[in-house]
């Protein structure tokens, strides 16, 4: 418990401290990530609270503001219905601000990833990775809550049908 309480006050301070190529990655290491050299790690970045040792960043990578990287989700209490698996950012890669990590991903060497970014796969190596425009992508059939797993959540899924981008004209 007491490795608990000490993992999270050096999160806390990791989060706001100053010197994104020391004081906060030192902090990170101390922590259990699992950091190369010249990494620059943004204010405001939340590295898994939990398991930071399941956490990988490769030399000269830049982790960009206010991004989330997670390697589990636990419903409640109950950690029998838990999504965990690690995170491996490759070398040379660059996180945009505000993204979003999420479990069992690796982004490959080299990559760019867009401001904004839910990162839900792996990511190829040398690859500009992000979004479209935003919009409705699927109906929820089963919802992502305790009471199901997340792959109950991803199999009852329903994917919505995209309208033409170049209706033909009625003629």
């Amino acid at each position: 418990m007491l490795r608990g309480v000490f993992q999270r006050f050096l999160h806390r301070l990791a989060f706001t401290a100053p010197g994104g190529f020391h004081i906060r990655t030192w902090l990170h290491k101390l922590r259990g990530v699992h950091m190369g050299k010249n990494v620059w790690i943004s204010r405001w970045v939340y590295i898994d609270e939990l398991h930071p040792e399941a956490v990988t960043i490769g030399d000269n990578s830049s982790i960009g503001l206010r991004t989330s990287i997670f390697t589990h989700f636990y419903w409640g209490s109950q950690r029998s219905r838990e999504f965990a698996g690690p995170v491996s950012i490759e070398e040379n890669v660059f996180i945009g601000p505000h993204c979003v990590i999420l479990p069992k991903v690796r982004i490959g060497r080299g990559a760019v990833i867009k401001a904004g970014t839910v990162v839900t796969r792996d990511v190829p190596p040398e690859t500009f990775w992000g979004p479209p425009q935003a919009g409705p992508l699927a109906r929820i059939t089963v919802p992502l809550t305790a009471e199901h797993s997340y792959e109950e959540f991803v199999s009852g899924l329903r994917p919505l049908r995209k309208k033409s981008q170049n209706p033909t004209p009625k003629t």
